[in-house]
């Protein structure tokens, strides 16, 4: 889906749509030359210090937030762990780029590179995908992307065709059994059942295939995904567990393989065995192998789908529950009104509140948090105020949450508003709404690094607002559990 408006007046440092932020690489040469500010610190000490600060100290908001203080600059030069002491092989020098314009540079492949990149220098053992090196570690100028980007994208336009009705009907049953563990003990987790409802869906939309022909994997089929991206991943994020603990167990070294690798065979002859058409398609209509198709199916389930909707749902759901605005019953009347019999991918695009409270839980709370870019030549990179010099080589970092709430783009950016998106000002906003590897008005394709499924992700985000206030007149609840619903009358 595109959302797009004509030129139009608009507050200091917004773009028309005419003038793509992309188009930031050739700074306007008013802007000032700057030093990047910052440094890396001595070797081995400053990586441990701001790996200190990053998860134990002041966790990772904090920790930019802070130093853009400190160097009165969006730009500047900082170590993003993992590192020292077991991560001999990952450099964790990089660029800070905190702001919407500086940010935006990331996604210009013409600049940046996006080679092995995918959590900054560090990169899971690929025996986590059969030895196979999936499109998301691939560069666009590797030859390969283009098949597998293509091969993604052509998953997604075959599962259009039911994805709609397995949403609903896997929602159905989610909802089913929150209802029934509210009536038996007054409140209900929501965080499981909704996990079994992504990758119920997921599984029969991209795979063709239903979880429930076998018992274990229609059982545990979501745990088995858990574990395996948490042990992939465990280096790189701030759990919040009992420190030192964590710095010592969790972000001192990678894990290895062995510890999922029974669960990830389970999932691999699962979907050898119930794919079988898509895994053809990859083979006869994108020139892959089966490994090469098997291994980049299962990430894009895995890592990109279900990871992204299990962190991005919940959060969804909580900014709804405890909004204490009237806008449950502002979305129920849009619901109501705009539904019709039956909830659709069109129906819910009708719905500029319901669409709107999807972007703005997007733009606070990304899925994913950082991202990042090599610098594939010099380059002069610009934010609002300033211009710098980049070299061949340097990885570019972006912290999301903190980049969605430059206030140069956005009123009130710390603040949630469900209706910042709603009007003409707000589909221009939508330029500058970056959680998908680029912007929200850009289109996947296989010379970009953009999220595949960019569009198929907000429109279910929609239905499954829409599903709740179709079924519902209120809930409530809070991040993790419901405690009462209200049924439609």
């Amino acid at each position: 889906m595109m959302i797009s408006s004509s030129k139009m007046s608009v507050s200091p440092g917004l773009q028309s749509s005419s003038e793509s932020p992309l188009s930031s690489s050739r700074p306007p040469t008013s802007l000032p030359l700057r030093t990047i500010p910052g440094s890396h610190g001595w070797p081995l000490l400053g990586p441990i210090s701001d790996r200190l600060d990053y998860f134990w100290f002041q966790g990772p908001e904090t920790f930019f937030r802070k130093r853009i203080e400190k160097y009165k600059s969006t730009v500047f030069r900082t170590n993003v762990p993992p590192s020292f002491p077991f991560f001999t092989n990952v450099n964790p020098n990089v660029v800070a780029v905190l702001d919407t314009k500086s940010f935006s540079h990331l996604f210009d492949m013409d600049l940046v590179e996006k080679r092995n990149i995918l959590v900054g220098d560090f990169m899971p053992s690929v025996k986590f995908t059969g030895d196979v090196r999936v499109c998301a570690y691939l560069d666009t100028s590797e030859p390969q992307h283009s098949h597998l980007k293509n091969f993604a994208m052509d998953i997604l336009k075959q599962g259009s065709r039911t994805w709609v009705s397995e949403v609903l009907a896997s929602l159905e049953t989610m909802w089913d059994s929150i209802e029934s563990t509210i009536s038996k003990s007054g409140s209900a987790s929501y965080l499981i059942p909704l996990q079994q409802f992504v990758f119920k869906f997921l599984m029969k939309s991209l795979i063709g295939a239903d979880p429930s022909v076998s018992q274990e994997i229609a059982d545990s089929g979501y745990i088995m995904l858990d574990r395996w991206l948490a042990v992939q991943l465990l280096p790189t994020v701030k759990i919040g567990v009992l420190q030192p603990l964590e710095e010592i167990f969790l972000h001192s070294w990678a894990y290895p393989f062995f510890v999922v690798s029974g669960d990830y065979k389970k999932l691999c002859d699962f979907v050898k065995k119930e794919g079988k058409e898509v895994l053809r398609r990859g083979e006869t209509e994108f020139g892959l192998s089966t490994e090469d198709s098997l291994h980049n199916l299962l990430f894009i389930l895995g890592f990109n789908a279900f990871g992204g909707f299990s962190v991005f749902l919940p959060g969804l759901v909580g900014r709804i529950v405890s909004d204490k605005t009237g806008l449950q019953e502002k979305i129920r009347k849009e619901v109501k009104e705009k539904g019709g019999s039956t909830l659709s991918f069109d129906s819910v695009k009708e719905m500029p509140l319901v669409m709107s409270v999807v972007y703005e839980t997007l733009r606070l709370s990304p899925p994913v948090p950082t991202q990042y870019g090599r610098a594939r030549k010099d380059f002069q990179l610009s934010s609002h105020d300033s211009v710098y010099n980049i070299k061949k080589g340097e990885l570019l970092c972006g912290y999301q949450p903190l980049v969605m709430r430059d206030g140069k783009i956005f009123d009130e950016p710390e603040s949630f508003k469900p209706d910042r998106f709603t009007n003409e000002k707000g589909s221009e906003l939508l330029n500058y709404l970056y959680w998908s590897n680029g912007p929200q008005t850009g289109s996947p394709s296989a010379s970009n690094k953009q999220c595949a499924a960019k569009d198929y992700v907000v429109l279910t985000a929609a239905l499954f607002v829409a599903y709740i206030f179709s079924r519902y007149d209120s809930i409530v609840g809070d991040s993790s559990s419901i405690t009462a619903v209200e049924k439609a009358k």
